[in-house]
């Protein structure tokens, strides 16, 4: 166990370490990763689906993907890695007019964003795209051709490598649950069972556990985790990998192909009390089995592998936005957190714009005052989405 470290991050997954790397590419020494895992991908990157996208219903999340976009693709010079990025592009599917122009409204806002490729369809090109849709359901949709999948655990381990190889120290087996304060504004050390670590300043990356972080006087973020469940088909070919994400907007049902299986998705409430519950849940299962055999009629007789299911956390913010820059507590603590499902899309931006924020004292490649930690005492929240 270190003794010491210039900055601490506190989670090691795809966030954390993209921030650690960031850091320590700026040239910030005696940076060191601490994580409750026992190894990369314990925690929720490694249950990620992988999607990208910039179609969002808010400017802060267009620009966010745009950022980290650009650097998905320089991923393989920047970082020695692939990223997994794969421009299949994400299909929005409305069945209903009042749907249709909850896209065509939110499309006027990616436009105006900068994400000029996004563009309306009609039901011809939406069945031209996803010949497995049923066209007469469709009263038109939104489309952007550089959306696409990632690979999310390819991302958390070039992070980690690269960091380790600017000098980023990675501490697993580290669950750091108190910081303890130095005076009212400032935050001085780590209290681990292992023994406690003098620090500098810290980094709030905990993921769906971020707000189980005690600092000082008692201060979390406000993040809470959210199930989130995956339904797997058994190998199939009956869609082509290159299909692309699609999405139905009235209830957010989707679905992708990943690794020869086709994996389904749908938001539901989680049945059980405890926020930390993983378990799949077999109604679900049978409920997002009937609706794939409903709206996508090829996947009838092809079987779920149930072994192949999993689920796993979201870092819910209370307007299912990101948290991102300096405490309003303490001065030398810095929050990365509460992407709301977006961490491993946006993190290559993400850290990059906390580093900023740390060295610079103000991200200069984005303004982000969108996702100052204040805004929520201030009331001032980012809009939720009407529908998705």
């Amino acid at each position: 166990m270190v003794k010491s470290a210039s900055v601490a991050v506190v989670g090691g997954g795809v966030v954390g370490a993209s921030v650690a790397y960031h850091l320590a590419k700026r040239g910030v020494r005696d940076v060191v990763i601490f994580d409750r895992g026992t190894g990369p991908g314990n925690g929720s990157t490694s249950r990620a689906t992988g999607g990208f996208r910039a179609q969002f219903h808010t400017p802060i999340n267009v620009h966010l993907s745009l950022l980290a976009r650009d650097k998905l693709r320089a991923f393989p010079d920047e970082i020695g890695a692939d990223s997994g990025y794969r421009p299949y592009g994400y299909l929005f599917i409305a069945e209903s007019e009042r749907e249709l122009l909850w896209l065509r409204k939110t499309l006027a806002t990616q436009r105006s964003a900068g994400l000029t490729e996004a563009c309306e369809l009609d039901a011809d090109a939406v069945v031209d795209l996803n010949p497995a849709v049923i066209r007469d359901r469709v009263a038109g949709a939104t489309w952007c051709a550089s959306d696409g999948f990632i690979r999310p655990m390819q991302i958390l381990r070039g992070y980690l490598d690269a960091a380790e190889r600017l000098g980023v120290r990675i501490e697993w087996n580290s669950d750091v649950r108190e910081v303890s304060s130095r005076g009212k504004s400032r935050l001085n050390e780590l209290v681990i069972s292992g023994g406690n670590v003098s620090v500098d300043s810290v980094v709030n990356a905990g993921g769906p556990w971020a707000g189980m972080l005690r600092c000082g006087n008692g201060s979390t973020v406000p993040v809470k985790p959210l199930k989130r469940q995956v339904a797997q088909t058994v190998e199939t070919t009956i869609l082509p990998e290159s299909m692309p994400m699609t999405i139905f907007v009235d209830n957010g049902f989707h679905l992708r192909v990943r690794e020869g299986r086709v994996m389904l998705l749908k938001a539901t409430q989680p049945l059980s009390d405890d926020p930390f519950d993983t378990m799949l849940e077999d109604g679900w299962i049978s409920a997002v089995k009937r609706e794939a055999d409903e709206r996508i009629p090829v996947l009838r007789d092809v079987a779920i592998d149930r072994e192949a299911c999993h689920a796993g956390l979201y870092e819910m913010s209370p307007d299912d936005h990101a948290i991102l820059g300096q405490s309003p507590q303490f001065e030398n603590l810095f929050l990365a957190n509460g992407s709301s499902g977006h961490g491993v899309m946006h993190s290559p931006a993400l850290g990059q714009l906390l580093s900023e924020i740390i060295c610079d004292g103000v991200a200069s490649s984005l303004d982000v005052s969108a996702l100052r930690p204040t805004r929520f005492s201030e009331r001032a929240p980012n809009p939720k989405s009407e529908l998705l």
